[in-house]
């Protein structure tokens, strides 16, 4: 049986524009897969500031504050793995920022979706307007896209549920539950 959780203060964690980007990119994504087979200009707008949001966040991945860095959550594939067999235990550790699976799940997310949106982009290109291999490639993105949301809203879910936190509002209001002693910071 777990020891209940202690009350203790909210911090913020994750600074307004990361937040912006992340429901921008959500929204723009959701945009896109609703417009697909619709007037071209819906969909391709959407892809446009999906593209232009990951460029932002890249930027602010390498240059920004704290929990906004991605040296601050992303890790090699070792403690990922070795996090993803503390989930299966039980036994993972709370993070103030992102778990390393988190953190695998950013990179994936930005480099699938830039991948798209560069396939997307090319399907308007002299070149490659009409090209079979680039729209099947495009809609195999988009559907890979699908599944890793799907595995982040799973491990949303495992985390919330497992360390007692509303991780969905945290990455609205910004703020997570402090640190406790077993916590990583």
């Amino acid at each position: 049986m777990s020891k209940p959780i202690e009350p203790r203060g909210k911090i913020l964690v994750w600074d307004p524009l990361v937040r912006v980007l992340h429901w921008g990119l959500a929204a723009s994504i959701a945009a896109a897969w609703l417009t697909s087979g619709h007037p071209k200009g819906l969909h391709q707008l959407a892809g446009y500031v999906a593209g232009a949001l990951i460029v932002v966040r890249v930027g602010w991945g390498l240059f920004g504050p704290g929990h906004a860095r991605f040296l601050s959550f992303v890790r090699g594939p070792r403690a990922t793995l070795g996090y993803l067999r503390d989930i299966t235990r039980g036994a993972e550790r709370r993070h103030i920022g992102h778990n390393p699976a988190g953190g695998a799940m950013v990179v994936a997310l930005i480099a699938t979706v830039a991948a798209q949106v560069t396939v997307g982009w090319l399907q308007t290109t002299d070149a490659f307007w009409g090209v079979e291999w680039i729209e099947v490639l495009h809609a195999a993105l988009a559907r890979q896209i699908l599944v890793l949301v799907a595995l982040h809203l799973g491990g949303v879910l495992i985390a919330s549920l497992r360390h007692r936190e509303n991780l969905p509002l945290a990455m609205i209001t910004g703020r997570k539950r402090e640190a406790a002693e077993d916590d990583v910071g």
